[in-house]
């Protein structure tokens, strides 16, 4: 499979394997609090998610999430979403980590990678992400990556208002519209 990697990690494919750590993360009280309950609370609930979720992405899109591993060790310890939701008019950018994991850089690095990869092998011309106002570890990072707060918006029938944040892809950039998919 191709991979992207970084100084400290190995970004890639969500695999069956990762059921285990999909169903810990899902089931975190910050991932409730701020990404919303999934109502995964088993194994089979994790390998279900992992096919009906990312593996339809990845044949619909050549993107979704990706798990995000530790080069050393090769703990996965967190996601980084790409993600094409019919009530966004751009792909999404998301993230979320264990919490023995925050405060380390990890997310930044992880989803500077992928956004990365969106900009120059994907082809996007722009990046949104949204997060709810009181998410500010979250909105820090977002900030940090170069997106910029745009607008407030609803997704489907949700009551809550999320902050939607953007970038456009830098000049420098050249899309590479060859290779549009991270392939097995």
């Amino acid at each position: 499979m191709k991979t992207l990697e970084t100084d400290r990690l190995v970004i890639r494919k969500l695999e069956l394997g990762d059921s285990a750590f999909m169903l810990d993360l899902l089931n975190q009280p910050s991932f409730h609090q701020f990404i919303g309950d999934r109502g995964v609370r088993t194994l089979e609930d994790a390998r279900a998610y992992i096919e009906e979720r990312a593996f339809a992405a990845y044949e619909r899109n050549g993107f979704g999430p990706f798990a995000v591993e530790l080069k050393t060790g090769g703990r996965v310890i967190g996601i980084v979403s790409l993600l094409d939701r019919e009530e966004l008019d751009d792909v999404d950018i998301g993230f979320a980590f264990l919490p023995d994991s925050w405060r380390q850089g990890f997310a930044f690095e992880a989803t500077s990678a992928v956004m990365d990869f969106a900009f120059s092998k994907l082809g996007l011309g722009r990046i949104i992400a949204i997060t709810q106002a009181d998410n500010v570890a979250s909105i820090k990072t977002l900030e940090k990556m170069g997106l910029a707060f745009e607008s407030m918006t609803r997704l489907g029938t949700e009551d809550i208002e999320l902050q939607l944040y953007a970038i456009e892809r830098p000049t420098n950039t050249r899309a590479n519209t060859r290779d549009t998919r991270m392939s097995p």
